[in-house]
């Protein structure tokens, strides 16, 4: 695996129904690098595949075939409790809805993925997450409930929470495709100076080409195949 490569796809396929009349294929053979420390974008028409890329990159799902690597670990063969540790480990994620916990703080929420892994929150990391809170401009409102944030403001404390365990990929899908413009580049530009001052790689999944263009690479794929993978022009 090349050195400075965190995502290593070569010949990726997915098929659902395997066996049966209705088995059909997604993926067509997908070939794709992601660097470490890149911000790069994927779009595509509904349809195209990029929620079920993006689900075997997140490793919710396996591919039929190929070979995936993953921060120098091949994923292929191993078993749901490896790939779970794998994932919580290296990637974070940022969805269209936020689905924060309604019953608790914007803290709390942020805590999850390390209550999850350690059953317990340790000290560290809620000031961790009090200083994420602080970065994404929601420090005087970490203590307040999903329903009394704004939808804008939701979203940051998921970017916030996708970040707590320090991940190496951010895989986010349409971050910002609920939001009001004005909101969505704002958690755009949370993403873009988040990545400038950490370094985390990030694919963003986005409809809007506004925001492709902001990205440093753009991924086209169409019809579960990559159509174009070239820089942004700015």
């Amino acid at each position: 695996m090349n050195g400075d490569s965190l995502v290593r796809l070569r010949d990726i396929r997915k098929r659902y129904n395997v066996g049966l009349p209705s088995e059909a294929e997604v993926l067509h053979g997908i070939d794709l690098d992601v660097a470490r420390g890149e911000f790069a974008a994927l779009i595509g028409p509904s349809g195209s595949g990029k929620s079920t890329l993006l689900n075997v990159l997140g490793l919710l799902e396996r591919a039929t075939s190929g070979r995936y690597e993953l921060a120098g670990q091949v994923v292929d063969g191993l078993d749901d409790e490896a790939r779970t540790r794998l994932r919580r480990d290296t990637i974070g994620f940022v969805f269209q809805f936020h689905h924060l916990l309604p019953a608790f703080s914007a803290i709390e929420n942020v805590t999850l993925p390390a209550l999850a892994r350690d059953g317990r929150v340790r000290r560290a990391v809620r000031e961790r997450a009090a200083a994420l809170l602080a970065e994404v401009g929601l420090a005087a409102a970490m203590d307040k409930r999903p329903a009394e944030l704004s939808g804008g403001m939701q979203q940051r404390v998921a970017v916030a929470r996708a970040l707590i365990l320090e991940p190496a990929l951010v895989l986010a899908d349409e971050p910002t495709g609920n939001l009001d413009t004005a909101s969505s580049d704002e958690v755009f530009a949370l993403l873009r100076r988040i990545h400038g001052e950490v370094g985390t790689s990030f694919l963003v999944v986005t409809h809007d080409p506004r925001l492709a263009a902001r990205c440093d690479r753009i991924v086209e794929i169409v019809d579960g195949r990559i159509a174009r993978d070239a820089p942004a022009v700015r």
